[in-house]
This record gives C-alpha cells, structure tokens and sequence, in this order.
C-alpha cells in the first residue's frame, strides 16, 4: 500500500509558503492506518524499547496505537503548562527565542529503554530536544521515528539516535 496516497498537501498552512503535510486523512483510513501502525512496529522493535514516547500533539496518535500494538507503555512529551503534577522541563533554543517540552515527574524509571514518536520530522528541534528532556530524567533513548520525514529539511543531522520515517519528502 502507497501511504503516500493518504497524506493530503494543505498549501500555505499554517502561513503563506509552508506546506503541511496532513495526516487527517491517513487516521480516516482504517486500512491505511492499520498498515501505518504495523510498518511503525516493524521499525522500532529493533530499538527494544520498554517505553514509547509521543510528541505533542501528532506524536500521540502515532506512539499510543503504536504502545498498544507491542504491549508497551507510553508517555507524553508536552508543551510548557500543559501536564498536571510536578514535570521536568528542558528548555531549548528555537530560531528566535525558546521553547520548552515537559514530561511529568517520576513517568520514565531510570535506565528505561525508550523510543520517541511523532508524526512528521521537520528540523529535528523538537525531536532533539526530547530526547535530551528523556535523557535528563535518565532514560535510554535507543531510537526515534515518524511517518513522514522532510529529508530536505535536514532534521535527522540533529538527532544522536537511530531514526526511522516511513515516507520521505524530498521538496
């Protein structure tokens, strides 16, 4: 099956010149998205992971099916402000300014071998910046992947991690 073929191009979203890529009619498709969360599986379980690890917000339609599938836990990287209880933040350098991911306090235990979802690899900021949130609180990130991959973009030269994308954009 062609993922491909069940990812709509939505032109100057969210602002004029970007294209985004919308996974909204992957999820529509049960079929699609059934061999989307196999194909998934397939890559990761090299990484042995114990944990899965989604991405605000995208990251947690992909990770949670993903952690059902192989028997997994999964966590929720968030944006600032948005977990309940104590978290740990990592703060990182954006083009102008900064952000900050969050998990909550006491979700990964230590030596945890754990694999980051998300959606779509763009720069690799996010991304990278997750896996040193992960790693702060003492995981083992032993990999990272998405459905789709802008290789123009670069992002995979950001992270230390083994990644896999199931389609790759290349424009």
């Amino acid at each position: 099956m062609n993922l491909k073929e069940h990812i709509r191009s939505v032109p100057d979203f969210p602002k004029p010149g970007i294209l985004f890529y919308d996974i909204s009619t992957l999820l529509a498709h049960p079929v699609a998205w059934k061999t989307t969360v196999d194909r998934l599986a397939d890559a990761i379980r090299p990484f042995k992971p114990d944990l899965l690890a989604g991405i605000e917000s995208r990251g947690f339609l992909t990770a949670a099916p993903l952690a059902l599938e192989l028997g997994l836990g999964f966590i929720m990287i968030r944006k600032k402000g948005k977990l309940p209880g104590p978290t740990v933040p990592y703060t990182y350098d954006l083009e102008y300014g900064t952000d900050t991911v969050e998990i909550q306090e006491g979700a990964v235990p230590p030596g945890a071998r754990v694999v980051i979802l998300d959606d779509l690899l763009a720069t690799g900021g996010t991304l990278n910046a997750s896996v040193q949130l992960l790693r702060k609180v003492g995981a083992d990130v032993t990999g990272g992947a998405c459905i789709i991959e802008l290789t123009f973009l670069k992002g995979r030269d950001r992270l230390d991690i083994p990644f896999e994308a199931l389609l790759p954009y290349d424009e």
